[in-house]
Formats: C-alpha cells, structure tokens, sequence
C-alpha cells in the first residue's frame, strides 16, 4: 500500500434503493462511477456478515457468510425468480432514509424464499457450492434457528445444542430443502457481488473490505467450535467476554459482550481457523481493515456476568506471530483506542499502516498524534469512522472554549500543509478538514461519506455500546450525490 490512494467509506446498508435497504444492485454501480468520475480509488465497505441482534455487523453469527438483505431484489426478477408485482408490493420499509431490519428480516426474506422455489436447483455453480461445504456450517445453524424460531442456539431443544454430525445429517435428510436455501442466499450474493467488483476494478476501483476481531456469542463458530476456539468452560459458557476498560469518556467502560479466543488453544494448529478467516477475506477484498487491532497484542478480558467493564484484565494475544507470513498482505490495522507499547511494537513489526483520525486531531497539543504535521507515511488518514459523530456535527457541539481551541489548531495545521482555511461554520469547517486530510502525507486518505456530505448527527452510524434503531440504519439518497460534490473531490484529489 505504498501508493497514494483516495477513497470513500460507503456501507452497502447505505447506498440508495428502492428495497429498504442498499442492495449489490444498480446504487452500488452507481456509487462505483461516482468514484471513478471523482477519482477515487478505493471503496470502503463495513463488515459484509449477517446482523445478529442489535443489527450491527460487528456482531455476526457467522464469521464467513454474507448478508443476504444486500441482494438486489430486482436482478432476481431479471432473472426471472420474481416478478415486479411482487417485488413493488412488498414491505421493506418506508423510510428512504433508514434501514426496517424488521421488514428485512420479515419480508425480505419471504421474497428469497420465493424466489429459491423457482430457482433451478441442478444449477452445475450451484451444485458445486453446496458440495464445496464453504457454507454448510451456516446453513445448518440457520435451519436450526429457524426451526426453533429464532432463538439462540442455547435455546435449542436437546439434541440440537450441542453439534453432532449423525444428529445433523438426520435433520438434513428431513429438511435438506431449508439447507438448501440458506445455501442458496449464499450463492447468489456471491453471484453479484463478483459482478459488481468486477464492475468495480474495469473503474479502476478496488474494494476495502472490514474484518471483526470478535463474533457473537450465538454464532456458528460458538456452536459447533466454542471448545476448540473460545475461552469457556466444558458447556461452552464464557468465562469472560470482551470489552475496553473505563476511560476520559465511559466511567464504566464498554462492555461488549462477545467471547474472547482461546489464544493457546489456536497455537497448537498454527492458528489455522484465523489464517483461513483471513486469506479468504482477501480473496473476497482487495484489502482488508482488521477492526481493533490492539487485541492481537493484548485484549481486555471481563469476567462473565459483569454488569460493566470496570473489572478486567489485559490478557497477551498471539501477538505478530499470527502475521509472521502475511507481512506482505495488503492490511490496514485499526488501532485506535488503548494503545501502548506493545500495540506500537505489534504495528512496527507487521508493518501494516494504522489509522489516524481528523476528529480527534486539533485540541491544542502539539504532541497528538493525529495532526497532520506528526503524520509519517504509513497511515490511513480518516476525517472520522462509523463509530465517530459526523465531524459537522461534533464541530457544532463544541464548547466555546473547546471550539476557539480547534479553530486555532486547524488553522495552523493548515498553514503547514499549505491548505487555506475557512472556519466561519461548521460546514466549512468540515470541508477545510477535509481537504486538509488529502494534503496530507498519509499515503492513503479515506472520507466517510456523510462527512463528505457535511451531514450532521442525523447521519451518525453508530453509537458504541447502544442498542437502538438508528445504529447501522442510516441511507443515503441518490440526490446526495451530486456533480458539485464530485467536482470538490476532483479539486483536491488531484492537487
């Protein structure tokens, strides 16, 4: 990653369309020329897993299947698995603005049903996935879930708790259409997918892709792997879970809830279930941004049943062993949060650009190691992330005296970097920010989209350690995206 690359951070839930939802179909194309014609060069995605509860891709029930409420409804119909009546007369939500995951799960997924009874299921591609097994483990775990009406799988009833193949291959020889059809959501969004990143790199883009460090606790991998994988105890219960101690902005810490990884457990086979995660997300991405990064180095471990994250402790990771031969792998390490010598150490050893953070930059000291003018090279250069309030909106809410302080900042960071500042407003503000991240020497520079936009709070993505409908929710419509944007992105890009 050692040329200087622009891009837009877009979560497919995002992109405008008319199923509810952003979809693999003709917004993600058009998203992909509106990079192109603004050259940009990457596209930044968020983790591409089915949501679990809370709806949020950080916390999927399957470390390697895809979403199927990102496939495009109307290639169905092209393909003659639905109709148009059907499609037009389905709920998927009202609101252009915000994803009904209630609605998708509901209505969505009746129309992939429907459209799987027509589908010919002798297809050779097809055939071929479901005997490859890339995908069984989770179409199992959905099947089983949905016989049980969705409930986690330390609900199932007995035998089902527990994986069993005879058990398994017993429920299969009864229900193998449902096993079907989960197999099938599958396969056709790795179908368009494929198309629309080929689609992507003929326009000169590629895709970064997003990886999370944990999975949920009502997960594949915990079922049929909680033993092998996690630290638990012989019923595969936690015996702690993950999280981040209290800090400047939670007295109490976040408390996440996901089961951590039984590290020496994973050492003994050469760290292959994560070597495997790994080396297929990359030949699904065309990089790949590993979400909290410290934990490789040390994690936070939380004692089961913890009320908060007050009580922990740090516990070593594999450290850069797990990357001992995936240095030259095209990786960006997030590494925002508590780092400490070992993470610096970790991210000096792998040698993989860590992430650097606008929002965070101008509070008066010359030492943070966001501004620009304390950059090196080997950096991904945010305005903010999914995690982060909309800089215009952040910049809004400042207090006066914080806000005379971020001025001041931004104006000599600007007068290094040779960028004229406006700062009448926090729009302004924000697009000074902007075009200073792309002077900067960052050898990647990476805008979410709402920043670009200047949107403010209404746009936020995500609220850490909240569960709430307007987490994961926000979209995009197709008149955000405008020529006068495209022509600021042009100006900057190309200075």
């Amino acid at each position: 990653m050692n040329d200087r690359k622009r891009g837009i951070l877009m979560p497919i839930s995002s992109l405008p369309s008319a199923e509810g939802i952003g979809t693999l179909g003709d917004g993600a194309y058009k998203f992909v020329d509106f990079l192109s014609d603004s050259d940009m060069d990457i596209w930044q995605v968020l983790p591409l897993n089915p949501t679990n509860y809370g709806d949020s891709p950080y916390q999927s029930c399957c470390a390697n299947a895809l979403n199927y409420y990102f496939i495009d409804l109307e290639k169905l119909v092209s393909e003659g698995l639905l109709t148009s009546e059907e499609v037009d007369s389905a709920d998927l939500g009202s609101d252009e603005r915000r994803v009904d995951y209630g609605k998708q799960f509901t209505n969505k997924v009746a129309l992939l049903r429907k459209a799987f009874s027509r589908f010919d299921k002798t297809t050779p591609a097809f055939e071929k996935l479901v005997k490859s097994d890339k995908y069984g483990d989770f179409a199992v775990f959905m099947a089983l879930k949905c016989a049980f009406g969705h409930r986690a799988w330390t609900e199932w009833d007995e035998p089902y708790r527990t994986y069993d193949q005879a058990v398994i291959n017993e429920y299969l020889s009864r229900e193998h259409d449902e096993f079907l059809f989960w197999q099938f959501t599958q396969f056709i969004f790795l179908l368009q997918w494929n198309a629309l990143k080929d689609y992507a790199h003929g326009k000169g883009i590629e895709i970064m892709g997003d990886i999370p460090l944990y999975l949920a606790y009502d997960s594949v991998e915990m079922w049929k792997y909680g033993n092998q994988l996690f630290m638990v105890d012989e019923r595969r219960r936690p015996e702690c879970v993950a999280g981040v101690p209290p800090d400047a902005f939670s007295e109490d810490g976040q408390l996440w809830g996901n089961p951590v990884y039984d590290w020496k457990k994973m050492r003994l086979d050469g760290y292959k279930w994560w070597n495997d995660r790994i080396n297929e997300c990359l030949n699904f991405f065309d990089i790949l941004r590993i979400d909290h990064f410290r934990g490789f180095d040390r994690f936070y471990c939380i004692p089961a049943g913890s009320a908060n994250a007050r009580k922990g402790e740090w516990v070593d990771g594999p450290k850069e062993e797990l990357f001992a031969d995936k240095l030259n792998y095209k990786i960006v390490a997030e590494d925002l949060g508590v780092i400490d010598d070992g993470v610096r150490r970790l991210m000096k050893n792998v040698g993989y650009p860590g992430m650097k953070i606008l929002e965070f930059a101008f509070d008066g000291s010359p030492d943070n190691e966001h501004k620009p003018s304390n950059y090196t090279h080997n950096f991904v250069c945010y305005t903010g992330t999914h995690d982060n309030m909309p800089l215009k909106q952040y910049i809004a809410d400042l207090e006066e005296e914080e806000l005379e302080v971020y001025k001041k900042d931004l104006a000599e960071q600007c007068k290094l970097a040779g960028v004229t500042p406006d700062l009448s407003s926090p729009e302004s503000m924000c697009l000074t920010v902007i075009k200073l991240a792309f002077a900067s020497v960052a050898d990647t520079v990476i805008i979410p989209m709402w920043d670009l936009l200047c949107m403010g709070g209404e746009a936020r993505i995500n609220l850490p350690s909240t569960v709430s409908n307007k987490n994961w929710s926000w979209r995009f419509v197709a008149k955000d995206f405008t020529n006068s944007t495209k022509n600021f992105l042009k100006g900057i890009a190309n200075k």
